[in-house]
């Protein structure tokens, strides 16, 4: 009976173990969700106040072309009352010489002279007398403004603006994004996250993330679940790997994500080094032991750019580019966001952290994620919003630059500053180069770091804006910009190097 009872208690100990574990998966899940409820919050909310700018953008800009109507209005009504005046001054002074001409007629005491002009007088005065007929006194525009704002519907409209649940127009999922700031690759291991896009209501029972064989070769499936992140080990040394994610649910699989480009470390030997961005603890265990098999007869890939180009020093670990995807060259080439860990406050994010403004009138500095050290780099930002009075500032800045101020006003910043007329350089709060030609909105500000010749250029639509503007750079430089909230703009990332420099590269 002893050893009876022990059987069942462990029985029954390997159930409540179950449970506990499934208990244990369950709290992860539900802090998981926690954390994407945050996140998709601020998301929703940027996109939220985004909208409602650009209705507040409509209205100003329907505001002010009901007011050039009334403008218009008030200058023809000033107009007609000012030319009756006018024609209405000069009948009077016509009328008051007459009437003092006849006053010395009737003074006159030669009865032969006044019989000679009588006649004459007599008509003159009816027919002036006449010319002030019936509406000469009235006038021909009246005081009022004959214009009534029919607002009702508008007002309605507001009074009704409320969230409606999303549809979508098909039930397949949409592509999933890869979370930049998840993925990162350590020594022969990658870690890939994703999700939904914002606001997509479409179910996804499961996900599909797909690697080729780090030589160029066909993609192979090596995760398929539920969940949205996965390290996946046993990849070979010193090779790139180009990686890709879809959904599925019972529809069917939607298109794929973007593909991702990633280079493991040169060899087994290689030091420990400090993942740029932490994999929470509780999604390490979610791994797929050496997805290919030995039977592939994988050869090593080319020698490539490193996924990441980490460099010791007794300051800092230098961090060359975060993710990297191919152009039609088959250059290596960075695209990347906004980061609002090192961001300051005020600024506010949407777009999948693309597209920034500011929730302050003072100016506020935000980071790119991804930081260079070596190679040739080109970013664009378009000027969705743009009042053509602050003064935005674009450039590159250290990690550490002041993020309350303009940029360029301390010395861990190079940037352009410009208005709607001209732009200068500022360095350290120098300010360097006035140039002509402004920017509105609409207009792109391009900006092309070259760590090859250590330099940094400039652009407005497409146009290099001024010489060269800062030399000999060197170090970890991340693309910036500073804005407040009459300013908006969007980055664009992973573009060619514009004609300009390559026209002048060829010369040189």
């Amino acid at each position: 009976p002893f050893f009876c009872l022990q059987s069942q208690l462990s029985q029954a100990l390997n159930g409540l173990s179950d449970r506990a574990k499934e208990a244990k998966e369950f709290l992860v899940q539900l802090r998981n969700m926690v954390q994407q409820i945050q996140e998709n919050s601020v998301e929703f909310e940027a996109c939220l106040v985004a909208q409602c700018d650009a209705l507040i953008d409509a209205l100003n800009r329907r505001k002010a072309q009901l007011l050039s109507r009334v403008n218009k209005e008030h200058e023809h009504k000033l107009k007609v009352v000012r030319d009756q005046i006018s024609h209405c001054t000069v009948k009077l002074r016509q009328t008051t010489g007459l009437m003092e001409y006849c006053l010395e007629v009737i003074k006159e005491n030669d009865p032969s002279g006044f019989l000679q002009i009588s006649d004459a007088l007599i008509r003159r005065v009816h027919l002036t007398e006449d010319q002030w007929g019936k509406g000469t006194l009235t006038p021909r525009m009246t005081t009022d403004f004959d214009l009534n704002l029919d607002n009702a519907p508008l007002l309605q409209s507001i009074h009704q603006l409320d969230f409606v649940q999303m549809k979508v127009s098909s039930p397949v999922p949409a592509p999933p994004i890869l979370q930049l700031e998840e993925c990162c690759t350590h020594n022969n291991s990658a870690t890939l996250s994703w999700k939904q896009p914002p606001l997509s209501t479409v179910q996804v029972e499961g996900y599909i993330l797909e690697l080729d064989d780090g030589n160029g070769g066909q993609f192979r499936e090596v995760y398929v679940g539920k969940e949205t992140m996965c390290t996946v080990d046993g990849l070979h040394f010193n090779s790139t790997y180009s990686a890709r994610v879809k959904a599925f649910n019972k529809t069917g699989v939607s298109p794929y994500s973007k593909t991702l480009v990633l280079q493991t470390s040169e060899d087994t030997q290689s030091e420990e080094q400090t993942l740029p961005f932490p994999v929470p603890l509780e999604r390490l265990q979610l791994r797929r032991m050496s997805p290919f098999s030995s039977t592939l007869n994988l050869q090593p890939s080319f020698p490539g750019r490193s996924y990441f180009e980490l460099r010791s020093s007794a300051h800092q670990l230098s961090l060359h580019s975060s993710l990297q995807s191919l152009n039609s060259a088959g250059e290596l080439i960075a695209w990347f966001s906004f980061d609002p860990a090192s961001a300051h406050a005020d600024i506010i994010f949407s777009n999948d952290n693309l597209t920034v403004t500011c929730n302050s009138y003072d100016d506020r500095v935000v980071l790119g994620k991804t930081g260079f050290s070596k190679g040739l780099h080109y970013w664009e930002l378009s000027i969705d919003r743009y009042d053509n009075h602050p003064d935005p500032a674009f450039g590159v800045a250290r990690i550490d630059v002041l993020k309350d101020a303009m940029l360029g006003k301390d010395d861990k910043a190079w940037a352009m500053y410009v208005d709607n007329n001209r732009s200068w350089f500022m360095h350290n709060n120098s300010h360097t180069n006035r140039t002509e030609g402004g920017i509105t909105k609409g207009a792109t500000v391009g900006v092309l770091l070259d760590l090859t010749r250590r330099t940094l250029t400039f652009s407005i639509n497409e146009d290099q804006q001024g010489p060269v503007a800062f030399e000999n750079l060197e170090g970890l430089f991340f693309p910036a910009v500073s804005l407040n909230r009459n300013v908006q703009v969007t980055l664009h990332t992973g573009l060619p190097v514009p004609e300009f420099y390559t026209s002048r590269s060829a010369m040189q």
